[in-house]
């Protein structure tokens, strides 16, 4: 009898071996759920990238994109931060320096990096410390913050935010309208030297943005075109102003001592006091810093735009 017992208690335990082998040997032939997923960028670089990224480098125009998601970043470049209307609101990130410093990057042990580079060979430096996806930073707002709400997992809060944000500025546009400030169908444009003594319209980037989507303030016919080609801006010379000046001109005001000097000089220069928008003192001025397209900037525009045109 004990005999017995001693082999019927085997036989139990081996059963039970048997069968949690077999139970594990299942388990690892049932696929696992994966937790990465192939993104095509902006150049067509098709990347394996995290369904929910922890560790992103944001290195380009727009991080105030990243702000409005409150989408959490180990890295950045700060010349895209600092002196810009949110960056306060900026927070536990590091500066990966402009150009982009590959070893502070490594160093930080990105889990996706995203970049507005179309030069190949910083791409394939990246690539190899983290998955890399290049951004098309000069996209209309609802097609950037709808992308990086997808690459970021966090569609349902670039949603929203869009929706609010379009509502709260229909209202500000209309209300100018309605109070007489602004006519419906004026044109505008946005002008800005860089050092170099050169002078840019601005198209399809930073303010200029913001102001043709208004519906309200239009491009003239010299600055559609620039940007029927897609581009953000276009280099002119002074003796062009006239064709490209709208009937609002606002001017972003340049961070380098020598592009503010190249403004001045302009706006004593003849051709400028006679442009139309001059004589009837519809010229404003403002940081080219917080004169940018993001979300986070557009956000504070809100308030700043009607103060600068009411004056």
């Amino acid at each position: 009898m004990l005999l017995c017992s001693v082999l019927l208690t085997l036989g139990l335990v081996l059963a039970a071996c048997s069968s949690k082998n077999e139970t594990a040997k299942k388990e690892e032939e049932q696929p696992t759920e994966s937790k990465v997923r192939v993104y095509k960028d902006y150049l067509n670089h098709e990347v394996e990238i995290p369904l929910e990224p922890k560790r992103v480098i944001y290195h380009g125009e727009g991080f105030g994109d990243i702000v409005a998601l409150d989408a959490q970043t180990v890295g950045a470049g700060f010349s895209w931060i600092t002196g810009y209307a949110w960056e306060k609101e900026v927070h536990n990130v590091e500066d990966v320096g402009f150009p982009i410093n590959i070893e502070k990057t490594l160093e930080l042990k990105p889990d996706l990096i995203i970049v507005a580079t179309s030069d190949e060979k910083i791409y394939e430096q990246l690539s190899k410390v983290a998955p890399t996806i290049v951004f098309d930073t000069f996209a209309p707002l609802e097609q950037r913050l709808t992308e990086l709400g997808d690459i970021l997992n966090k569609k349902e809060e670039a949603e929203k935010w869009l929706s609010n944000y379009k509502a709260k500025a229909d209202t500000m546009w209309k209300s100018l309208v309605d109070e007489g400030v602004l006519k419906e169908n004026e044109t505008a444009s946005v002008l800005t030297y860089y050092p170099g003594d050169r002078l840019f319209v601005m198209a399809r980037a930073g303010l200029s943005q913001v102001l043709y989507d208004s519906n309200v303030l239009k491009p003239g016919d010299k600055i559609q075109q620039i940007l029927d080609e897609g581009t953000g801006f276009a280099e002119i010379s002074t003796e062009l102003l006239p064709e490209y000046a709208g009937d609002r001109i606002f001017i972003l005001t340049p961070v380098p001592d020598e592009a503010k000097q190249s403004t001045k000089e302009m706006m004593e220069s003849p051709i400028w006091k006679g442009l139309p928008a001059v004589k009837n003192g519809h010229v404003y001025t403002i940081d080219i810093r917080k004169a940018d397209s993001d979300a986070s900037t557009r956000e504070w525009l809100l308030t700043e735009l009607p103060n600068m045109l009411k004056k």
